[in-house]
């Protein structure tokens, strides 16, 4: 399926106290999104850290978003696994706690074939009616979905869109040539979002994103309107933040940048660690150089 998600979504961080979530600080984290245009929230994902939260934490955070949504933007829960089952399950709870669609990123350290990638996006899309997003980030899971694999899937009937995060253009074209008119797909990464929605992609989901919203949006509008000089000076201004949001493993870097905006975002879990002083000072230096204003 086509045209389910067009412009800018965040990938949510998810900010912490000692004994949980911090939703006062999530709820503010959603209203600085919605000013700034943004079009749709995924939500546990890579950056709001699923793999050290609860299960509790997790149905909690998704009630909670959608309840403070109001659906004023789409909400998109993260509910990939290492196990189909698992996968499926969680799927099928997002559906039912009001998702607009779900994020299923590939199987990760079974590194299992890519029929059996199939096999498992298969199993979510059966799963529930919601659309569904495939996820490729072989820099994290192990596993590369390939263009012909891409391909394959993008016929389930409700398989929405491919998030690509391979970090490879030429494996991004190839997959965007065999999937046009199937699924559609979205960049996942920052420093390629210029690029790969100029090659057609339909949107992007960002992580520096919960930092300039604005910015992010604003490109997506440029290219989407066809001005692209407009577009280079956007992505050009958003390159350099983004690239210091990825001076640290994600979502380090971005989760300080957002305490520097106010947010009470906590500390990442561990074992995932505070970002080092110097790069916490080249982040400080992004941020001010892109017109953001920093509390010390």
């Amino acid at each position: 399926m086509t045209g389910f998600l067009k412009g800018s979504a965040t990938a949510m961080i998810t900010p912490f106290m000692k004994d949980g979530v911090n939703f006062d600080a999530f709820a503010s984290l959603m209203e600085y999104q919605a000013a700034g245009g943004t079009d749709a929230l995924v939500i546990l994902g890579t950056t709001g850290e699923p793999a050290t939260m609860q299960e509790e934490e997790k149905a909690a955070l998704m009630r909670f978003s959608v309840e403070k949504n109001a659906g004023r933007m789409k909400i998109i829960f993260g509910v990939g696994s290492n196990s189909t089952e698992t996968a499926v399950k969680a799927a099928r709870r997002a559906e039912d706690l009001g998702a607009d669609g779900v994020l299923a990123v590939t199987p990760y350290y079974n590194k299992c074939t890519q029929r059996g990638l199939y096999e498992y996006y298969k199993a979510v899309c059966g799963a529930v009616s919601v659309p569904v997003i495939a996820y490729n980030v072989p820099g994290r899971t192990g596993v590369n979905l390939l263009p012909e694999t891409a391909a394959a899937i993008a016929g389930l009937k409700n398989l929405a869109g491919i998030k690509e995060a391979s970090g490879n253009m030429a494996q991004v074209m190839e997959t965007l040539r065999l999937t046009r008119g199937k699924c559609d797909i979205y960049s996942g990464e920052d420093a390629l979002n210029l690029p790969i929605l100029c090659a057609g992609g339909t949107a992007v989901i960002s992580v520096v994103s919960n930092l300039a919203p604005r910015g992010v949006k604003a490109l997506c509008t440029a290219v989407e309107t066809g001005d692209l000089t407009y577009a280079r000076t956007v992505s050009d201004a958003l390159l350099p933040l983004a690239n210091a949001c990825f001076c640290e493993v994600n979502p380090i870097p971005v989760k300080a940048g957002a305490n520097l905006l106010g947010f009470e975002a906590g500390l990442p879990r561990a074992p995932l660690t505070p970002i080092e002083p110097a790069h916490f000072e080249a982040l400080k230096a992004a941020m001010r150089n892109y017109g953001l204003e920093v509390k010390e």
